[in-house]
Order: structure tokens, then sequence, then C-alpha cells
């Protein structure tokens, strides 16, 4: 039988780039999305039968945050990661041969605006208000499931940067057209990982049957913003970058909908449990990780 990885919430940019390398390694790739070329929410037969015998599970699914927070696309953003989270985890407790490996998305906003020290898995402080209820509910509807034979891990993701997506379209065209200074104060921290090592870090930890629980998934060298705005304008030459103020930022992010926490809130997060675990990171560094995508 051909091997297979079922990935659930694949088709935005990260779950594209995870499926394109899992097939180039020889693996058939099953798709859960809202999208009719694929199996659909709630087809649970068809769900059942792609996770069983399947080596692994990988949930991206959820409505993205890069939005106005009002209370409809709040009760969405919590509703798309709760609802998908247990109808996967309940798919898996009907398979006869469940996934030996489910590894769910979650977020690093989890932890508090950090501007004084790092946030690890076993020193961080847990933060407060909307986007952190979103992630300490997540990872509850996902730990809540007691699985006997698949192992469980959530990934408190940071900033995914890569080619032609995420968070890099909208940074390359300010830089680009003179406003790639600092946002707000520029102090906040901006903890970030490029997109290939998010893909050898979910190998790491297939390898690694040992390993479950919580694992921040972020390069070991976050920058403050400041910095990352001055990376971005080294790599393009591009010598002008105009600041943008706290003011301004939330005037624009009422006109493009969307909200400021996106950009001011300071994520501070280390990967100590990768690193403790023996992980690589292939791009250490924001300028290694720029340098490979924009160079």
């Amino acid at each position: 039988m051909e091997k297979k990885i079922v990935i659930a919430g694949g088709t935005g940019f990260i779950g594209k780039y995870l499926a394109e390398k899992f097939k180039t390694l020889g693996y058939q790739v099953i798709i859960i999305s809202r999208n009719r070329a694929h199996i659909q929410w709630d087809d649970k037969d068809r769900i059942e039968s792609a996770l069983n015998c399947a080596e692994m599970l990988i949930n991206l699914a959820g409505k993205s945050v890069n939005c106005r927070y009002n209370q409809k696309n709040k009760d969405e953003i919590l509703s798309s990661r709760i609802i998908t989270t247990k109808i996967l985890g309940d798919a898996i407790l009907n398979c006869e041969n469940p996934p030996a490996l489910w590894i769910n998305s979650s977020t690093a906003t989890i932890y508090r605006h950090a501007m004084d020290e790092p946030m690890t898995e076993k020193e961080g402080e847990i933060g407060t208000g909307f986007s952190v209820d979103v992630a300490t509910n997540w990872e509850k509807a996902f730990f809540d499931f007691q699985l006997p034979k698949t192992r469980q891990i959530a990934l408190r993701m940071a900033i995914i940067l890569g080619k032609g997506g995420g968070v890099m379209k909208p940074f390359v065209n300010l830089v680009r057209f003179g406003l790639g200074g600092k946002q707000g104060s520029g102090k906040q921290m901006f903890s970030w990982l490029h997109v290939e090592d998010l893909f050898n870090i979910i190998l790491f930890l297939q390898q690694e049957k040992e390993l479950s629980g919580v694992f921040n998934c972020s390069a070991p060298n976050p920058v403050d913003n400041a910095t990352l705005m001055k990376s971005l304008r080294k790599i393009m030459k591009v010598s002008i970058g105009l600041p943008s103020p706290e003011w301004m930022l939330k005037m624009g992010a009422v006109l493009i909908g969307t909200e400021t926490e996106l950009i001011l809130k300071s994520r501070w997060v280390l990967p100590d449990k990768l690193e403790n675990a023996g992980y690589q990171f292939k791009f250490p560094t924001i300028n290694e990780a720029l340098e490979d995508i924009l160079g």
C-alpha cells in the first residue's frame, strides 16, 4: 500500500507547501477542506477512511485571523478551530488503524505580550485576550482526546516565512514603496520560522517517537520589529524606510480589514523543547531566511 498523510485545512500557503514536499517523498497526500475538490468536513465516512492507515494527520484548519475582530469573525475564528479538531478526534477514535501521529496547529500568540523575557514551553506565561482564548480553547479541544494509538503534538507556531505566501507579500510591498521602517515602537519582538524548517520539524517529530505534547515552533533567534524591517530593506536594496507610528497602523488596519495585534504584539518565543531534543535549524537567523526567500 502507498504510504499516506492527511492534511486538514491544507489549501493555504503552509498546507500547499507541506503537501508538495510530502509528495516528493512518495506520500499520497489527502486534503480535508471546505474546497469541493477535497474531502468535505461533513463527510465523516470519507474522513475516517482517509485517516485509517495514514501515517500522520496534520491539522491546519481554521479561519484566518487576518480580519477585523467583530463578533461574527471572532465566533468563526474560534468555532472553525474547535469544531474541526473535534471532527478529526472523533474520526480517529473510530479508526481501526489510526494515524500514529496527530500534529495540530496552535499559535505562539498564546503567550503574553513579552518585552522583558522570552517565552519557553516550561517558563512561558499564557496571556489574556481574544487571541489567547482561541489558542487555549483550541489546545484544550485537542488534548481532551485520549488516543491510545495516536501520539499528539500541538505546534505553537510563530510567523511562518516563505516564498510567495504568508506575511512576506505585505512586508515586501511596504519596503518596495518606501514604507519599510519600524512599525510602532519597533521594539516589539518578532518570532518567526522558515517554512522549510517547519516541514523539517514535522519530519523530526515523526521520527522521534518519544516526543509529544506542546512545542514552540519558531526559529531560535527572534528579532525586534526594527531589525526585521532593516534586514528586509538591506536584502531588497531599498535605502529609505519610513516608519509607521501606532496611530497610522490603527487607521490602516481599519481600512484593509485587519487588526494591529498582528504587527504590534510582541511575540518573543524560543524553541527550547525542539533544541533540547536535538533539532538543528536550517535557517536559524532572519538574514539567512530572508536571503533564501528574497535573494
